[in-house]
Formats: structure tokens, C-alpha cells, sequence
């Protein structure tokens, strides 16, 4: 009797397992042994033409894939913890999703999104957490540079990253610690060379146009994120455009006399009436970002998430999915924004309650959208110059690398759903 009993328990595990119609990513604190490599599975899935919902504000943010061998499969392969539901239990979870009580929604993702890394070719000193990212979740990405944008390659992608870079010829301000380092020598003299490959009499001209070709990829409906300097140093050059703000040791003559009234905050995406940092030997683009202004330890460094509903707000609420509110601080070039200068325009989705100070934003520039992250890499708080590349094994459910991810499924979300 007691074998057959357990024949018959068998035969009910196998049913119910071969019944079961859905696969649930759990995304919650407990559960989900890793979370980074989840994003890379459900970008597996839609790249194989499979459907799947993002189910926002349900343990933390998780993925709802229909169920078959080949998923449960690079599940296990990958590491990633799965729970398998029947179709009674999916639409018992549908209906407590959708009660008005529930600040819950369902967001069907429809394809695998097109990515493209803004970067330099060639080993830099230093790394860039979205690469890192990328790489480690498995989601394939092109990267390109200066001569795909300006041959306006970027129609091609649905989302671009802007790797850590400087947009307005300045060398990344490296000029005062770094000027006589080999490598600084060498990128500078490698810029000079592109840009007049391109047609630039300057590095800074150069930088600029491609700058104005993002802008346009963004406005034509094209989805853009940028972290660190690439940021600030981003809507400088926008706002400076046909304006010489660099001194001679950057681009051989002198700067416009009285620059800075002559900057258009109009073409900017983010940032407003902000003031220059006219010093060369000084490490910052302007008064935008708070690294020297800040006074916080590392072990008080956090910033918090905000709510929004996810009925009525999905987008914002799609961008702050994760397993916490309460996110890791960690510094860059550009650690976070001056609230102060921030467009009114521009929605906050994390900042820091102790000064303040913005840490991630989002915002639309016509048909498009962008979102800024402050801060160099989301696992090492003071990443420096040839500091080594953060190991992501090490951090498999980081909240800060949660949100690159993030913003890398947005795009594949249902249209409807980024229209509202």
C-alpha cells in the first residue's frame, strides 16, 4: 500500500508539473537567488519570441513567462529561481493584481529591444557598470561610437546607454591629475585624430554634433540612459552648442569670451541655469552635480526610491521595480544631481532624504524618453581610475545594477503602456 501510494503521489506531482501553464521569475528579497540574471531570462524569452508580463509591485517587481522546457531549462542553467503556476493559480494572481486596492499592474512585454552601448573602442581605465551588466544578465548588445551616430546609425536601436563620457571636448576634466599619463595622452591624441577623420576641426565640435545626433534619436522616439559624467556633461554640450567653453590646453585656442550667458537651457533635456566650472585643473563640468557639495559617509550614503502607482504611472513605476526602496549610495564623476537645477519638466525617481540631491531621474524629449543615474558604478563606492572591474558573482541581486536593468527591459514594453 505504501508504494502505491506513493506511485500515486508521484502521478500527481508529474500531472500537476506537466499541467502547470506559467512560469513566475519571483523578483522579491527572499526569494530569487538571482536577480540580475532573471532580466537576461525574460530578455531571453521575448528575443525567442516568447510573451511575458512584468508584474509591477508584485515581489518586487517579477516576470510572469509561460511555461516551457526550454525556459525551465535556462533557468537552471543560469541560476535563477523559478516557481511554476497553473492556470487557475495564474488568473487567481491576474484578478488580485488588478483590484483597484492593489497598487499592482500587469505590463505585457512584446519584444526583445534593440540595445547599443555608446563606448569607445578599446580598453579604458576605468569600466562601465552597464557593460558590466549587460554582459553578466546575458543580453546581447552592439556597441557603437562616434562614426554610427553621426552616419545616424542609431535608427537601428530602440535603446541607447551612454558609456562614461565627456560630450563637451574636455577630456573628462582628467586634465589636472592626469595630463601626463600615458593613457591620457593617448585618448586625447586618438579624439584629435577621429574627429578629424570626421570632418572636425575640434574634438569639442566633434563631440558636440554627436551630442545633437543622440538628442535627435531620442526625440525620433528613441529611449536613452546615462550614467556618471555622461550625463551632465551631455546636456552641456547641448546647451552649448555653436559656443566654445574649452580652454586652450583642451582645444588649442581660447574660450568664447562670456560663455556662460550665452548657454541655451531650451536644448537641454534635465538640467537648467546651471553655472560652468571654468578651471581646467578643476575635476567637475559644472554646479549641476553634488560630489564636492556633499558631506555624507559611505555608511549613510543611501537614497530612496519613490512610489508611483502602477495603474496610472507605469512608466515611472516600471524604472523603480526592485527588491528594496532603499538603494546603496555610490559616488562618480557626476554622483547626483542639485535639485535645484532640474527642469520642472523632469520627474524624480530616487533621491537622497539627508541633502536632498537626485540620484535618478527620467524624463520625455518628444517622442522619446530619457533617464539619467548618477554615480559610477552601483557595487563600488569610490570607483577610481584604474580601480578593477567590479565582479557582478559577487552581487547577484544588487538593487543599484536592479535599475540599469530596468530601463533596459522599458522599451519592450507594450506601446500603449509607454504612451501613458
Amino acid at each position: 500500500m505504501n508504494l502505491k501510494f506513493l506511485y500515486f503521489l508521484v502521478f500527481l506531482l508529474c500531472s500537476w508539473v506537466a499541467q502547470a501553464g506559467f512560469i513566475l521569475l519571483p523578483m522579491d528579497e527572499t526569494t530569487q537567488q538571482n536577480h540580475l540574471k532573471a532580466y537576461g531570462i525574460t530578455y531571453w524569452c521575448l528575443d525567442k519570441k516568447f510573451k511575458a508580463s512584468w508584474l509591477l509591485n508584485y515581489r518586487g517587481g517579477s516576470f510572469l513567462l509561460p511555461d516551457a522546457p526550454e525556459i525551465r531549462k535556462e533557468c537552471q542553467i543560469r541560476g535563477v529561481s523559478f516557481e511554476l503556476l497553473s492556470d487557475t493559480e495564474e488568473t487567481d494572481l491576474m484578478h488580485q493584481i488588478s483590484s483597484p486596492s492593489q497598487n499592482m499592474e500587469s505590463v505585457l512585454l512584446e519584444k526583445a529591444p534593440k540595445i547599443a552601448v555608446y563606448t569607445p573602442k578599446g580598453k579604458q581605465p576605468w569600466d562601465d557598470a552597464v557593460t558590466l551588466v549587460l554582459t553578466y544578465a546575458e543580453i546581447p548588445f552592439t556597441a557603437v561610437y562616434d562614426e554610427e551616430v553621426l552616419s545616424d546609425q542609431l535608427v537601428l536601436y530602440d535603446w541607447l546607454h551612454l558609456h562614461h563620457e565627456d560630450f563637451t571636448g574636455q577630456y573628462g576634466k582628467f586634465y589636472g591629475a592626469y595630463k601626463n599619463t600615458p593613457w591620457y595622452i593617448e585618448q586625447k591624441k586618438d579624439a584629435e585624430l577621429l574627429a578629424t577623420k570626421l570632418g572636425y576641426a575640434k574634438v569639442s565640435e566633434e563631440k558636440g554634433a554627436v551630442a545633437k545626433k543622440i538628442s535627435h534619436f531620442v526625440i525620433g522616439g528613441g529611449f536613452m540612459f546615462a550614467m556618471c559624467s555622461a550625463t551632465d556633461s551631455f546636456d552641456i554640450a547641448l546647451a552649448a552648442d555653436g559656443i566654445d567653453i574649452c580652454e586652450a590646453m583642451f582645444d588649442g585656442d581660447a574660450s568664447t569670451p562670456n560663455y556662460q550667458s550665452l548657454l541655451n537651457f531650451n536644448t537641454s533635456f534635465a538640467f537648467k541655469n546651471f553655472t560652468l566650472e571654468r578651471r581646467a585643473e578643476q575635476y567637475e563640468f559644472s554646479n549641476i552635480d553634488m560630489t564636492g557639495k556633499r558631506k555624507i559617509p559611505m555608511e549613510k550614503d543611501y537614497f530612496t526610491l519613490l512610489e508611483f502607482s502602477a495603474k496610472w504611472d507605469p512608466i515611472p513605476s516600471m524604472l523603480c521595480q526592485n527588491h528594496t526602496q532603499l538603494i546603496k549610495g555610490f559616488m562618480g564623476q557626476t554622483t547626483a544631481f542639485d535639485a535645484e537645477f532640474v527642469k520642472s519638466n523632469v520627474l524624480v525617481l530616487g533621491s537622497c532624504e539627508l541633502n536632498g540631491e537626485v540620484r535618478y531621474l527620467h524624463g520625455q524629449k518628444g517622442k522619446g524618453m530619457f533617464t539619467f543615474f548618477g554615480g559610477h558604478d552601483p557595487e563600488d563606492f569610490q570607483h577610481q581610475v584604474g580601480d578593477p572591474a567590479t565582479v557582478l558573482d559577487l552581487h547577484p541581486n544588487s538593487p543599484g545594477y536592479r535599475l540599469i536593468l530596468n530601463n533596459v527591459l522599458f522599451p519592450a514594453a507594450q506601446k500603449k503602456k509607454l504612451k501613458t
